[in-house]
């Protein structure tokens, strides 16, 4: 089996390469930075790390979705099964790469406000999150931002603004990825200098404070061959942030054909590269067990298989398989499946799923494996999950199996 080098040196570039179907990434936004007209916020202060009590840890788990904004047409905030689901975020908006404030397009107002009201009419409310960046959200832009303290204020001045003109209940950083040691000591100062605004702001309106999160990488350093070596700053984060989202998905795919792979596996009995080592690494950097949120995957990736008769994990392949560009969302596999008479496997090793038809191969998680993260997750005391993506999942089974493995 590959060593998964290659997937994750593509990785250290781009985590969500799915984000609007297979390595299409949404458009920039073509519009001026917002201008809420909500109260001001106060500025944020440049603090040393020493100057803040830690946020306290969440008081029960997150089960939580990203719902990718662009498929609205098809699936609305109206047509999440919202009983699945503590947090819903928002996905994405970007920067402004000169003024630094968040960008609110007309078409992103509109559904902010139908996206928010539909979580809060629930009983109970869903807390609605608003993520900013994705895989397609401008490195650059965020590193240009984060290295300077005035940089920094205007950012998170504007995030602050923007969540509470759209009556928002936190907000999300999506940052793929700090690319060295000296941009990720300046995302350590911007989530210091964040959190400390937000507890100023609650203090000084009376409203509730704003929670603070982060999509992050699977595990908490960079460490195959190829990267930079580099490790998140986890003391800052570990006081600043309400939890991280850890992405434990896309180990193998698309930018390697030579084999198939498990794109999400709990365990690889060959290497790192696995949801197990990501979470309990992060663990092991400081952040508390409660603040560590599992990724999970609604959505599959597909080799063409060089021999049919060869079909296990690490099977030699030639191509791509069905599916746009080697992805299929989780619905579309269970229909290929259905329809190609599939032979599905459930892999003890890794605790992944995967199928095959002819020379299709599909690698995906399903309420099998699922169900055994969640099991994991629980018994190393970690604070809950998200899927991406809120809509791929098919008639909500998964979502379903991982609201009631949570419950056991």
């Amino acid at each position: 089996m590959a060593s998964g080098f290659i997937a994750f040196l593509i990785l250290t570039t781009s985590f969500f390469p799915f984000i609007s179907r297979a390595g299409a990434y949404r458009p920039a936004p073509a519009a001026s930075p917002s201008s809420p007209t909500g109260p001001p916020v106060p500025v944020p202060a440049c603090v040393p790390s020493a100057a803040m009590a830690p946020v306290p840890l969440p008081l029960s788990a997150i089960k939580a979705g990203y719902w990718p904004s662009w498929i609205n047409s098809t699936s609305p905030p109206s047509s999440i099964n919202l009983s699945y689901f503590t947090h819903i975020y928002y996905a994405f908006v970007e920067l402004d790469n000169t003024s630094f404030e968040l960008v609110v397009t007309p078409s992103d107002a509109g559904m902010l406000a139908d996206f928010t009201a539909t979580l809060h009419a629930h009983d109970p409310p869903i807390k609605a999150m608003l993520s900013i960046g994705g895989g397609g959200g401008g490195g650059d832009t965020f590193a240009n931002m984060a290295a300077d303290c005035s940089t920094r204020s205007a950012f998170i001045r504007s995030t602050i603004a923007v969540a509470r003109e759209y009556n928002l209940d936190g907000l999300d950083l999506d940052w793929e990825f700090p690319a060295n040691p000296e941009k990720m000591a300046s995302l350590g100062d911007l989530f210091m200098e964040w959190r400390d605004a937000i507890s100023r702001e609650a203090a000084e309106t009376g409203r509730p404070s704003l929670l603070l999160t982060s999509a992050v990488y699977f595990a908490s350093h960079f460490f195959l061959t190829g990267d930079t070596p580099r490790s998140y700053p986890a003391d800052q984060m570990a006081v600043s942030l309400d939890w991280i989202n850890a992405m434990c998905y896309d180990y193998h795919g698309s930018w390697d054909t030579s084999e198939t792979g498990a794109p999400a596996a709990l365990y690889d009995p060959n290497s790192n590269v696995s949801t197990s080592y990501g979470l309990t690494s992060w663990v092991e950097a400081g952040i508390p067990p409660t603040k560590v949120v599992m990724g999970l995957p609604l959505y599959g990736r597909t080799w063409k298989l060089k021999d049919p008769a060869d079909h296990g994990i690490g099977a030699p392949a030639v191509g791509l398989g069905p599916g746009t560009d080697g992805v299929m969302l989780y619905s579309e596999v269970v229909n290929f499946n259905t329809e190609n008479n599939a032979t599905q496997v459930d892999d003890e090793i890794t605790v992944s799923v995967y199928s095959y038809a002819g020379t299709s191969w599909i690698g995906y998680d399903n309420p099998w494996s699922v169900t055994r993260k969640i099991e994991f997750a629980q018994e190393h005391g970690l604070g809950g999950y998200f899927f991406w993506a809120v809509g791929y999942d098919k008639d909500w089974s998964i979502s379903r199996g991982a609201w009631d493995a949570w419950q056991s």
